[in-house]
């Protein structure tokens, strides 16, 4: 595998899915912390309150970065840490932490890449809509402008949202994330507000730090059909308007896909459509976070009535999902052969299995090893095939809260153990140590 010398190798982690800390030192409620504490929404009741208590062992896992020879490490800010009601007056302890955090990231010669969005919405907001309120854009362009005042004389690289496909969709249309609503026509205002204050925010963060480089995560899936009925390749392509070129369309060219308006008909009522060219706002960079291929055919029920099926040759890894790396190099070359992104960076990829306890100071975890291997490999394709990665950053560096599967997934290269939570680095972490040293 050759990369670029100056290629960024780094890992990634949520707010509020390492954090902990109750709601200690002025910390406000978010949606998370709601949904979480509401009986039967995650696996065993687990919530994030103490998590991987990195507010409290952050110097800790620094210093495990360093370790690890670690180039870049990408961290999201929680919203309602520094503004517990959403806006108005600043909790001084969440920004202190945070100056704090970045400065321990710099001292240890990595370059911190901060997400403003990575799901944890103030609940004080949740209860004026949420980002169903058209004022969620203004809300958010303000929280931009008061991390960028804190932190922008040393942050350079500022992702706007995480993923915002998992917050509109499994949020508010499938319900098994906070906020947990069941609700099309709210789902598709959710996803268009996110995308108008990606819009708003970009233009704060540039013109308060005028050096900053910006941009943007999406989760972006590897969709076909095992079947060449013209059928089951129209229900692929309609999965891949919903879930890829539903956000790749506005935040490149400032529209949505003709044909996926067409399909959706009324459940857009209310959304003026054409306001999304907003959202076109020039980026210096796409993040992309991949796990999977996903195979659908034409199905008789559903939105988009499509049915999912199973590859069964391929092995899997504990949330189900199918170890597909040549989706990756796909999905890389297509997105920069059709929207051009300047720079792109994998701001996630990673895996879950069923790890062992750590013994004699390792855990063993070959599967995760040979994902990775996989993966990396990959991209290493993708450039050669045109593709503009300049940075890889695993998901995750610690194990952590899985979202609504609780404790119960493993997703990290660095092992918690939550009772004491003591960390052991996984042999997955020992390899890409060893990658990352190669490489430089």
């Amino acid at each position: 595998m050759i990369f670029p010398k100056d290629f960024l190798w780094g890992a990634a982690t949520a707010s509020y899915q390492i954090e902990g800390s109750d709601l200690k030192d002025g910390r406000g409620e978010c949606i998370w912390y709601r949904f979480s504490h509401t009986p039967g929404m995650v696996v065993n009741g687990d919530t994030g309150d103490v998590a991987c208590d990195h507010y409290h062992r952050y110097r800790e896992d620094v210093t495990l970065m360093k370790e690890l020879g670690l180039q870049a490490y990408r961290f999201s800010t929680s919203w309602p840490r520094v503004l517990p009601e959403g806006t108005g007056k600043v909790n001084p302890q969440g920004l202190d932490f945070y100056n704090r955090l970045v400065d321990e990231v710099l001292e240890a010669g990595i370059r911190p890449f901060l997400t403003l969005y990575h799901w944890d919405l103030p609940q004080a907001l949740q209860d004026k809509g949420g980002w169903e309120n058209p004022d969620s854009v203004k809300w958010f362009a303000d929280y931009a402008q008061t991390m960028v005042d804190s932190l922008g004389d040393r942050v350079k690289d500022w992702i706007t949202l995480n993923e915002p496909f998992v917050v509109a969709f499994v949020g508010n249309l499938f319900g098994a994330h906070a906020p947990g609503k069941r609700d099309a026509r709210a789902a598709y205002h959710v996803a268009h507000h996110l995308l108008l204050a990606h819009g708003a925010a970009v233009p704060v963060i540039r013109q308060h730090v005028p050096d900053a480089r910006v941009g943007i995560t999406l989760d972006l899936g590897y969709f076909e059909s095992p079947s060449t009925n013209e059928a089951d390749q129209q229900a692929a392509r309609r999965e891949d308007g919903f879930k890829n070129r539903w956000f790749l369309e506005p935040v490149f060219n400032g529209v949505y896909p003709a044909d996926m308006v067409a399909w959706l008909g009324d459940t857009l009522q209310g959304i003026d459509l054409d306001a999304v060219k907003a959202a076109a706002v020039p980026i210096d960079f796409l993040g992309i976070n991949y796990y999977t291929r996903n195979l659908f055919v034409e199905g008789d029920s559903g939105l988009l009535r499509t049915r999912q099926v199973m590859a069964e040759s391929n092995p899997r890894t504990a949330m189900g999902w199918e170890i597909y790396p040549d989706g990756l190099r796909s999905l890389l070359v297509r997105v920069a052969k059709e929207y051009a992104p300047p720079v792109i960076y994998v701001t996630e990829n990673g895996a879950a299995f069923d790890d062992p306890a750590p013994a004699n100071g390792v855990v063993d975890d070959p599967r995760r090893v040979a994902y990775l291997q996989d993966h990396f490999a990959a991209a290493a394709q993708a450039i050669e095939q045109g593709a503009p990665l300049q940075g890889y950053f695993v998901w995750s560096l610690l194990d952590n809260f899985e979202w609504a599967e609780g404790y119960n997934r493993r997703f990290g290269i660095i092992h918690i153990d939550y009772a004491t939570q003591r960390r052991t680095f996984k042999q997955s972490a020992r390899y890409y140590q060893q990658l990352i040293a190669a490489q430089k």
